[in-house]
């Protein structure tokens, strides 16, 4: 069997045969561009599973990947990639436990969460715990919402649940396209593109999910703006060490962990933009754009007026309509949204 663990000061080991057998079997499974040259080593996404407390589970041929059939895909095959661990190696919360804000100590001003508000009720889903988690399946006020978060594309978007008359709950597949994760409903074991929004293989491939407006910010702008709002519970029944991010330095590295099929130099690969699309296009607002222009103003984009608004200082952006209302945006890394978004339209402002 491979094992693998951690000692108390962070040096990784590893028992039985998982330097040598274990290594290269993993190696191997992997499409040759990912391939280490060099004598087998555990990659730096294997180490993260390993904190996760999971380890990679590699299956067969390319049209089925952990147990998801993939012929007649709406994104190419083999781009859909084994993520590390097995359908649900990543547990959904599905039973989320919510607390008042006023018993959230377990979070800092500058955590980050994902906020929304559902018919008057306001929740908080902190990103230090849906990084073990990626997904929750809540209902608000009797709407079912399913909050989505990817730690490799720093993207976090919420949906309906409710998709053609059916009330769906997502789980996590462990394969990834283009770096993002991969849901899956378990009603009809489709598999659907969080950033892409839409179902690739299965009965409901093509079906678009509807988004919902959410809020990626710091848990110091939530709770001055809905100091009501209930918080998602480290008591989650999963024994994981939320108060530590499996992912280490990802965020501030320039490396990935998983090929994506278009990239685009203009700006540093985990540079934060947020994303809108509008009648079928898209269009980003990068943060090191916003930064140099005006904090809140009006933008025209496909026959469409609405508001940016930036905040320098919590590191978050909102788009709303010209009726003050917040229209469905995302969050994420540069490099995800052009992976998925390449002919974007990019927001700029004029260099002196």
């Amino acid at each position: 069997p491979c094992e693998y663990r951690h000692t108390r000061g962070g040096t990784r080991r590893t028992t039985g045969q998982m330097n040598a057998t274990c290594a290269m079997r993993i190696n191997q499974s992997l499409p040759s561009g990912m391939r280490r040259a060099q004598s087998p080593r555990p990659f730096a996404w294997l180490r993260v599973f390993a904190l996760l407390g999971l380890l990679p589970a590699m299956d067969g041929s390319a049209a089925t990947k952990n147990g998801f059939e993939l012929d007649g895909a709406l994104v190419p095959s083999d781009e859909i990639l084994h993520g590390g661990p097995g359908r649900d190696g990543i547990p959904s919360l599905d039973d989320p436990v919510f607390v008042p804000a006023n018993d959230a100590d377990f979070l800092s001003p500058e955590d980050r969460v994902l906020g929304l508000t559902i018919r008057g009720v306001a929740r908080a889903y902190p990103v230090r715990i849906l990084n073990y988690h990626e997904i929750v399946n809540d209902v608000i006020g009797g709407e079912a919402i399913v909050v989505t978060y990817c730690p490799l594309c720093g993207s976090g978007m919420a949906f309906s649940a409710d998709v053609n008359g059916r009330r769906l709950d997502f789980g996590v597949s462990g394969l990834l396209y283009n770096s993002d994760v991969l849901l899956y409903d378990r009603q009809s074991n489709s598999l659907w593109s969080q950033i892409g929004k839409t179902a690739v293989t299965g009965s409901m491939k093509g079906t678009k999910l509807d988004a919902v407006p959410l809020s990626h910010t710091s848990w110091r702008d939530w709770l001055a703006r809905h100091p009501d709002s209930g918080v998602l519970s480290m008591n989650t029944g999963y024994l994981r060490n939320y108060r530590v991010s499996p992912y280490g330095n990802y965020s501030s590295s320039a490396r990935l962990y998983f090929p994506v099929a278009q990239e685009d130099p203009r700006y540093e690969r985990k540079a934060w933009v947020v994303g809108i699309e509008i009648g079928g296009r898209f269009k980003a607002y990068p943060f090191d754009e916003l930064r140099r222009g005006p904090a809140r103003f009006t933008d025209e984009f496909n026959g469409r007026r609405f508001e940016v608004v930036f905040d320098a200082s919590n590191e978050t952006a909102r788009i709303l309509g010209l009726d003050g209302n917040e229209l469905p945006s995302v969050i994420a890394f540069w490099f995800a949204w052009y992976a998925f978004h390449p002919d974007t339209s990019v927001y700029t402002v004029p260099r002196d």
